[in-house]
């Protein structure tokens, strides 16, 4: 399925043409078993072997029994519509072998989308590091359930957009997972729904202490994401107020310190440094001889 929606949004399945990157085991008879149901829905279907002798039977019995074919190296099928990558599985170490990197660097030459099955091979499946050379997939279909490296950077940069497919492991899987990642739907559930009773200081005001006169984008991009983050009302205190005013008027603008602005729940604080809170023209927005300092913290979702 992950496989042909690729396919489909650089064209169509029928007629496209997929290369398979297969290793030993059980992760690369799943490619190769991925590719026979390709090829029965008329995809043209070739597969390198990293480990000859290590192939999964079944799944090679099966991929040439639905049209596919076995070459030797990338550069006898270019171009391809996609790349699937079954090189290694869980049970991977340490990076790619100097002989899988050059059956990647080879398949992957002409930028056509990466599928990896299960994680990208090379990174390592326990911990999310990257110890070598490993595939960047576009997109990941993992089984069972979510491997941390998926989850965790760096290898979770490798991964690509992810697909869960369900085998029946949840009664061997624990009730509480050892870590969690947060989705949109997830995150919208967490927070609060504003009622009729709702107003701006009920729903919280997020202060943002940036940018300066002669660089206001730190300000502008700061704001805007507080605003978009949901918040009751957005104030901002610091030199690049007419900046941000013209461009987000519903924003309460104060040009002094950031105590003398009024209430906030959380201040946003990219800070200045000394150099230029002791320039002399532009004290008269700052009075005062260091830095402004802030109590709270907070990243706003957008801000560069």
């Amino acid at each position: 399925m992950a496989c042909g929606d690729l396919l489909r949004r650089n064209g169509r399945v029928y007629g496209a043409r997929v290369l398979l990157l297969v290793g030993g085991g059980d992760n690369g008879g799943d490619t190769l078993y991925a590719g026979a149901a390709l090829a029965r829905r008329g995809a043209g279907v070739r597969a390198v072997l990293a480990s000859p002798d290590k192939a999964h039977p079944g799944g090679l019995a099966a991929l040439r029994a639905a049209g596919g074919q076995v070459i030797g190296a990338p550069e006898d099928f270019a171009p391809v519509h996609l790349v699937v990558d079954g090189i290694t599985g869980i049970g991977g170490r340490g990076g790619l072998r100097p002989d899988a990197e050059r059956l990647v660097r080879e398949a992957t030459a002409g930028r056509a989308p990466v599928l990896a099955v299960d994680l990208p091979s090379g990174v390592e499946a326990d911990t999310g590091q990257v110890l070598g050379p490993a595939v960047r997939a576009d997109a990941t279909v993992t089984f069972g359930t979510y491997k941390p490296g998926l989850l965790v950077d760096p290898a979770a940069e490798h991964a690509g957009a992810l697909h869960l497919v369900d085998i029946g492991l949840g009664p061997e899987l624990p009730q509480r997972p050892e870590l969690e990642a947060l989705q949109y739907a997830d995150v919208a559930a967490l927070l609060p729904v504003p009622s009729g009773e709702s107003d701006k200081y009920r729903r919280g005001v997020v202060g943002v202490a940036a940018g300066s006169e002669r660089y206001p984008g730190a300000a502008v991009l700061a704001v805007a994401g507080a605003l978009h983050g949901g918040a009751g009302a957005v104030r901002y205190s610091g030199p690049g107020a007419q900046a941000v005013i013209a461009r987000f008027p519903e924003t309460l603008v104060h040009p002094g310190r950031p105590s003398e602005a009024g209430r906030v729940q959380s201040w946003v604080c990219l800070l200045y440094t000394r150099a230029w809170a002791t320039a002399p023209t532009r004290r008269r927005r700052w009075p005062t001889s260091s830095p402004p300092t802030c109590r709270y913290w907070s990243t706003p979702t957008g801000c560069g």
